[in-house]
């Protein structure tokens, strides 16, 4: 992931992740947010939709490398609930 994740870049992000599961046939998905400092809804959504087609064919969905920042709106949002947070 970026080191921004808002709704300018959304739109890249979601149509290379829904290229790599509809053409690579992705299992499962790990957003890595290493460098990611700041994280809005728009980002949350982008791994909401992820999830919701990944899915659709068995796979996970995981978040790896969240600083505190972003560990807590995942938490607060309700997202570990469908996807794990390692």
């Amino acid at each position: 992931m970026p080191t921004e994740v808002d709704h300018h870049k959304a739109a890249g992000i979601r149509e290379c992740a829904d290229r790599m599961i509809l053409d690579d046939k992705v299992k499962n998905i790990v957003f890595d947010f290493e460098g990611t400092t700041f994280m809005d809804s728009s980002g949350l959504g982008i791994i909401i939709g992820r999830y919701r087609k990944i899915s659709c064919f068995g796979g996970k969905v995981y978040a790896v490398n969240a600083n505190e920042r972003i560990t807590r709106l995942l938490k607060t949002s309700g997202m570990t609930s469908i996807i794990e947070v390692l």
